[in-house]
């Protein structure tokens, strides 16, 4: 596959992306996950694999991946792209196709091979996926060996994987990640996902509280970008909560909040595995907690009335879970944002409704956060056509969330490149240009001014 032209490989690309954008496939393996997983809605996973198909052929659509891909004659350089060879990918039991198509298409493009080590609880759905690719890639002379996975699951298989690849791409839970680090393969992997979303007074409220309600209960909120947390300004609390109930919320009182958190978390800090993914009915059947209209019903809201304490409600949900909390003062609610995500998990995204942009670059100034979303749905990290922001499904966090990425991991991240150097006339430094004020300075301060090496 390295030998390939663009050609070859976007008609590669083209074959599998259209096969797995079909309705019938798309719908197929979204059953397919639902029935084995359990996790999630059959129609938001369908949604969602057309969705981010799409998306992401369209990213790809035109990028030049093979031979040379920059040149800068005036420095006398030529960029040659290039493989990194195979690939191994572990790949969580959240929208399990989507997941593992969404890599596999770039890596493809950038003529990499693709071994998928999935989840135990996803691994029916990952080899469905894995046969629907391959036999697309068969349909035009590819080698279907290009994407493969794994025969067996579980942690010794996925680690031999890591150890053996060129290149590790971890998607999953925070111990998935640590294997891929020390697996002695260079690695990328994705952070731990629990947005906290400022909604201030200024705010459109039901454009707000449309999106909210929407990122946090796709998919039953199994995305790491499902909204999680939000901190409502005092003036607008009251219509905030009125206008999520009208939308599609149950506010819990403080009695059946306390059942839904227990059942959560039973030992109140891991969460309860069997109910993450689940509907907002079945988790509020299960702690005894009677809806309205259930069938309406998406997502669960419970109060935190202090957010500066830890608690198990403010950190990653992977269920239809909203945590609702009030603050007075703007910078009180940046401070809180930065908190959260340092007991939860830092790096991944937070989010702000509000109209003014002086409060957009205070917050991202702020936080150790690789992704401030405005006005938006946080569901917009993975990709979106209504923004600018590359479609992924791999959201790196970077140091701060442990990821040696900072930001969504594209087709761009599957890349070696070779240099060409070629001499080019000789450039002299302007000595006043680079010390600048500096320079001046010290000639003016005299030998006071200057260091000795033992200074130094």
């Amino acid at each position: 596959m390295a030998s390939w032209s663009q050609a070859d490989t976007d008609r590669a690309v083209m074959a599998v992306g259209w096969h797995c954008y079909r309705e019938e496939t798309a719908r197929g393996l979204a059953r397919l996950s639902h029935e084995e997983t359990g996790l999630g809605d059959i129609e938001d996973l369908y949604t969602l694999q057309r969705g981010r198909v799409l998306g992401i052929l369209n990213d790809l659509h035109g990028a030049r991946t093979v031979g040379v891909v920059e040149e800068q004659p005036e420095l006398g350089l030529v960029k040659i792209a290039k493989p990194l060879g195979v690939i191994a990918v572990a790949s969580p039991a959240t929208a399990p196709a989507p997941g593992i198509i969404c890599n596999a298409l770039p890596m493809l493009k950038t003529r990499n091979a693709s071994v998928f080590s999935p989840n135990p609880r996803a691994h029916r759905s990952a080899l469905a996926t894995l046969d629907v690719m391959r036999a697309a890639l068969s349909e035009i002379g590819a080698p279907p060996d290009l994407v493969q996975c794994l025969p067996v699951t579980g942690r010794e298989a996925g680690e031999q994987l890591m150890a053996a690849a060129d290149s590790v791409v971890a998607i999953g839970g925070a111990g998935t990640v640590r294997r891929a680090y020390r697996s002695g393969t260079p690695a990328i992997g994705a952070g731990v996902g629990n947005p906290t979303v400022i909604v201030d007074e200024t705010a459109d409220l039901e454009d707000a509280v449309g999106k909210i309600q929407h990122g946090a209960g796709f998919n039953h909120g199994t995305s790491c970008s499902s909204e999680s947390n939000v901190l409502v300004h005092h003036s607008i609390a009251a219509a905030f909560e009125e206008t999520l109930a009208r939308a599609g919320a149950h506010l819990c009182t403080e009695e059946e909040a306390a059942r839904v958190v227990r059942l959560l978390w039973p030992d109140g800090s891991a969460l309860n595995r069997e109910l993450i993914g689940r509907p907002a009915a079945d988790i509020a059947r299960a702690a005894g907690v009677t809806l309205d209209a259930s069938e309406k019903v998406t997502v669960l809201v419970v109060r935190c009335a202090d957010p500066r304490q830890d608690s198990a409600v403010l950190r990653e949900k992977l269920s239809p879970l909203l945590t609702v909390s009030v603050y007075t003062d703007f910078d009180e609610a940046v401070r809180l944002v930065q908190n959260i995500s340092e007991r939860c998990g830092l790096g991944h995204s937070c989010a702000v409704h509000t109209a003014r942009t002086d409060r957009v670059m205070r917050l991202a100034e702020a936080v150790s956060h690789c992704r401030v979303v405005v006005n938006q749905s946080t569901m917009t990290n993975t990709g979106s056509l209504a923004s600018g922001v590359p479609f992924t499904t791999t959201l790196s966090s970077g140091s701060w969330g442990g990821s040696s990425v900072s930001g969504n991991v594209t087709w761009r991240h599957f890349l070696n490149h070779t240099t060409v150097s070629r001499p080019i006339p000789a450039r002299v430094p302007d000595e006043a240009a680079l010390f600048g004020a500096y320079w001046e300075d010290a000639r003016d301060a005299g030998p006071r001014g200057a260091l000795s090496v033992a200074d130094a």
